[in-house]
């Protein structure tokens, strides 16, 4: 794997999914290593990691990314996280993992993350350059600001979340039969339905979504149309305040 190492393939994925995905620190895979009598030192595998990521698995995720941003639907999102001692950041600063992925119609899906220090707008734009299409993210206005090629669609699960969050900022005795879990039960009937096509095909699934679900996204348009709720509030922060 690596010129002058007796680095295997198979040595190095072991490392690799005992640290990233089992948890595992390279200081513990080194006492582990040395009980059963192999002298592998921690800057030997961490050497190792780098190496192998720089010149075997970088290239395939730039040719993913490109094939990535070929497609016509793409669904992105983005989480944080810490990392120790980053320069000029102090550890409990936010850092964020992006992620992008293909949708549901991809024969071969593809899931990329990228790492960012901050969550600027900037980020997306770059990740996504040469995309052209529909993007599916939360309600994050920084996908709002990407170029007018890129068509950002909500996701209806963050939508039906903040009905919730309406339904719940209020005392108990008042929730039933608030606009909130009026609200909440649209989004249920769309799931209902989702539910039930599920198995179907694209383009059947397409048809039945005009048929079944347009009369229930009419009717909760009729009914937003008839609440009114303090912009600030939980409810008014949800699509009815869009």
């Amino acid at each position: 794997m690596i010129p002058g190492s007796y680095a295997s393939a198979e040595a190095i994925a072991h490392i690799a999914v005992q640290k990233y995905v089992m948890g595992s620190p390279l200081y513990r895979q080194e006492r582990e290593w040395n009980r059963a009598g192999v002298m592998l030192s921690r800057p030997t595998m961490s050497n190792w990691l780098i190496w192998t990521s720089e010149h075997w698995l970088t290239p395939i995720y730039e040719v993913l990314h490109q094939q990535l941003v070929q497609r016509q639907v793409l669904h992105a999102d983005e989480t944080t996280l810490q990392v120790l001692r980053e320069e000029g950041k102090k550890v409990q600063s936010k850092s964020y993992m992006w992620l992008c992925r293909t949708g549901g119609d991809a024969e071969h899906p593809i899931v990329l993350y990228q790492y960012r220090p901050d969550r600027k707008a900037a980020n997306a734009e770059t990740f996504l350059s040469g995309f052209s299409g529909w993007l599916h993210a939360d309600g994050y206005q920084g996908y709002h600001k990407l170029p007018e090629n890129i068509h950002v669609v909500g996701c209806w699960a963050h939508a039906r979340r903040k009905f919730d969050e309406g339904a719940n900022a209020l005392p108990k005795p008042e929730q039933a039969g608030s606009a909130a879990l009026e609200g909440q039960q649209y989004s249920t009937r769309l799931f209902a339905i989702e539910k039930e096509l599920a198995k179907l095909i694209p383009k059947e699934r397409y048809e039945q979504r005009l048929k079944q679900e347009t009369p229930v996204f009419d009717a909760l348009l009729a009914w937003s149309q008839t609440k009114n709720a303090p912009p600030k509030s939980a409810l008014g922060n949800t699509v009815l305040g869009s």
